[in-house]
C-alpha cells in the first residue's frame, strides 16, 4: 500500500501543514522515506467537527451494526498481511513473532468487544417501574442505562503499535460506546499508524458507518495534541504513556471551559514483594524475574522496576543470581532514540546515590540491563531511586525485617500492579502486606509475574494515581467501554419513546436489574 503522510480526516486525505517529520528505523536510527505532515489546527478541528456530524448517527447505531463494524476492521487488518508486520517491525525494531502476537490480540480485542455490544447488556440497564398509588407520594417510573459521551480523541502510545494504537484499547472502547474516534498517532510510528488507519477507513464505508467516525492526524509536536483535547467538541480523552505527557494532559482538559475526563495509563513500577520461604523453595525465580524485567527490552507498562526481599543469605543469592541473569541477556534496540536517552539518564540518576550498588555491567554505549541494590530506609529518603526507569532495569530492595517491609509497602504510591510470591504459609502470614496492597494498585497478582496482560471481562489494567488519572477505570478488558459512557435516567417515558434496552417487553434479551432484581 502506498504510504501518503496525510492525515486521515473520515473520507479525506489531508495535508495542509507546512511542518513535517519521517518516521525513523528503531535499530539503526536512519531516516526512513515517507514524510508526514503534521496537522494543522485547522485540519484537527475538520476532523472534530466531522466526528461530530459522525455522532448524530453513530450513536444511534445497534449493537449488532456496532459488531458488525469492529469485526470488519479486525479483518481489514488482517487483511495488510506481511506489510503491516514488517512496516512496524522497521520503526519499532520490535521481532516479527512479537508484532504478530500483538497484532492478534489486537483482532481478538476487535472481536471480544463486538460481541459485548452484539449481546447488549454492557449498557447497565435498570428499571424501577412506578408506583402510583404510594403514600404519601406516587413513585414514578425511572429507568436508566448508559449512552455515548461523544467525540473521543485517543493518543497512541510508542511501545505497542497494534495493541494500544490506531486500533488499540482506548479506540475500539470508544467505538464499541458509540463514540467516534480521532486518532493521534504516534511520531515513532507514523506509517504503521496510517496503515491501520486506513485499514479502519475500509471498515467504515464497508458497513456504512457515517463518514467521520474514526480520523488520524499526525503530529511530532505536542501542538496537534493540545489542540485536540482543547477543541470544545472532544467529550473524552484516552492516553498511554509517560507521566510528564499524560498529566500535561489532564492538566489542559481540566483548564477548559467545559472541562472533560482523561482516562491516562502514565506510569507504574510494578512492585513485587519475595517472601521468605518461597526464595528457599523456589530456585528458578532469578531467572524468571529478569525475563520479566526485560520483557520487550523493559518497554511494557508492566514491567516489574522494583522488587522487595527480606535481609537473609537466600535474598542475597537471589539478588545475585537475578543479577547473573539479567547480564546474560543481550543488549537490543530500544524502540526511539529519545526512550534510550531517559533510560540512560534515568539509570545515572540512581547511581549517584549514596547506599546503592548497580550488581550488573551497565554501559553507556549500548542499552543493557541494570540492577541497583538499596535498602528501605534509603529508598524512603531517596524516592525517586524506585521510579519508573523505562527500560531493562530493576530496583532490589531489601527490608531489614518485615515490619521493615509493610513500611515500605505503606509508602509506595498508586501502581498498575503489585505482585506477592509466597508459600501458603508466608500468604497466611502476611495477610496485612496483601490488605495494604489492595489500596495501592489496580491488579494484585499472587505468585504470577504482571508482564501478561490478559483481555478479559474480569481485567482491571489501572490503578491509583500517579499510575493513571482515574483508578475508578481499566483500559484493558470490557470495562474500559464503560470509560466513554455517561448514565441517564428516563422518567415516565411512554413506551414508544423508550430504546429498545429499557422497554418492558426488552426485546433484546438483556440482562437487566429490575426493581433491585437481576432478570434476563
Amino acid at each position: 500500500m502506498q504510504l501518503t503522510g496525510s492525515q486521515l480526516i473520515g473520507n479525506q486525505l489531508s495535508k495542509q501543514g507546512s511542518k513535517t517529520f519521517t518516521g525513523f528505523r528503531a535499530d539503526s536510527g536512519e531516516a526512513l522515506p515517507t514524510v508526514f505532515h503534521e496537522a494543522t489546527a485547522e485540519e484537527v478541528d475538520g476532523a472534530v467537527e466531522l466526528a461530530n456530524e459522525a455522532f448524530e448517527t453513530y450513536r444511534k447505531k445497534s449493537g449488532a451494526e456496532k459488531a458488525v463494524f469492529l469485526e470488519r476492521i479486525a479483518e481489514e487488518i488482517l487483511a495488510l498481511g506481511d506489510e503491516l508486520i514488517g512496516t512496524a517491525s522497521e520503526e519499532t525494531a520490535l521481532p516479527a513473532a512479537r508484532l504478530t502476537g500483538e497484532r492478534g490480540r489486537t483482532v481478538n480485542q476487535l472481536k471480544l468487544f463486538a460481541q459485548v455490544v452484539r449481546e447488549g447488556s454492557w449498557v447497565n440497564a435498570r428499571i424501577d417501574t412506578a408506583v402510583p398509588d404510594r403514600q404519601p407520594a406516587p413513585k414514578p417510573d425511572l429507568r436508566q442505562m448508559l449512552i455515548p459521551l461523544g467525540t473521543v480523541g485517543v493518543f497512541g502510545a510508542s511501545n505497542f503499535p497494534f495493541a494500544f494504537s490506531v486500533a488499540g484499547g482506548d479506540t475500539v472502547s470508544a467505538l464499541a460506546a458509540g463514540c467516534p474516534v480521532v486518532f493521534k498517532g504516534h511520531p515513532a510510528h507514523p506509517a504503521t499508524s496510517e496503515l491501520v488507519g486506513r485499514a479502519i477507513g475500509q471498515a467504515v464505508r464497508a458497513t456504512g458507518m457515517p463518514e467521520g467516525v474514526f480520523s488520524l492526524v499526525h503530529g511530532a509536536s505536542t501542538d496537534v495534541g493540545m489542540r485536540l483535547v482543547g477543541h470544545p467538541l472532544v467529550k473524552a480523552i484516552g492516553f498511554t504513556g509517560s507521566y510528564r505527557g499524560g498529566k500535561a494532559l489532564f492538566d489542559a482538559a481540566g483548564q477548559r471551559p467545559e472541562p472533560i475526563p482523561v482516562y491516562a495509563e502514565m506510569s507504574s513500577t510494578n512492585p513485587v514483594f519475595f517472601l521468605p520461604r518461597i526464595l528457599k523453595e523456589r530456585g528458578d525465580l532469578a531467572t524468571a524475574l529478569a525475563g520479566s524485567v526485560t520483557l520487550g527490552v523493559g518497554q511494557f507498562c508492566t514491567n516489574p522496576g522494583v522488587f522487595v526481599v527480606d535481609q537473609s543469605e537466600e535474598a542475597t543469592q537471589f539478588i545475585h543470581r537475578t543479577a547473573a541473569a539479567l547480564n546474560a541477556i543481550m543488549p537490543a534496540p530500544m524502540l526511539t532514540a529519545g526512550i534510550r536517552r531517559a533510560y540512560l539518564a534515568g539509570i545515572r540518576a540512581q547511581q549517584t546515590v549514596a547506599g546503592t550498588a548497580s550488581l550488573t555491567d551497565f554501559s553507556e554505549e549500548m542499552v543493557k540491563t541494570h540492577l541497583l541494590q538499596t535498602t528501605v530506609g534509603n529508598a524512603l529518603q531517596h524516592p525517586h531511586l524506585t521510579d519508573e526507569v523505562f527500560g531493562p532495569s530493576t530496583v532490589g530492595v531489601v527490608a531489614d525485617n518485615p515490619a521493615d517491609r509493610l513500611r515500605f509497602a505503606r509508602s509506595l504510591p498508586g501502581h498498575l500492579t503489585a505482585t506477592v510470591w509466597g508459600t501458603d504459609q508466608d500468604l497466611a502470614e502476611n495477610v496485612e502486606l496483601i490488605e495494604v496492597l489492595k489500596q495501592k494498585v489496580g491488579r494484585l497478582l499472587i505468585n504470577d509475574f504482571p508482564t501478561g496482560v490478559e483481555v478479559t471481562y474480569a481485567m482491571t489494567h489501572g490503578g491509583p494515581f500517579p499510575a493513571t488519572t482515574d483508578s475508578r477505570t481499566t483500559s484493558v478488558g470490557t470495562l474500559a467501554i464503560e470509560r466513554f459512557c455517561r448514565p441517564i435516567s428516563f422518567q415516565n417515558f411512554p413506551p414508544f419513546l423508550l430504546p429498545d434496552e429499557l422497554k418492558e417487553e426488552n426485546p433484546l434479551k438483556i440482562s437487566r436489574l429490575v426493581n433491585g432484581k437481576r432478570q434476563s
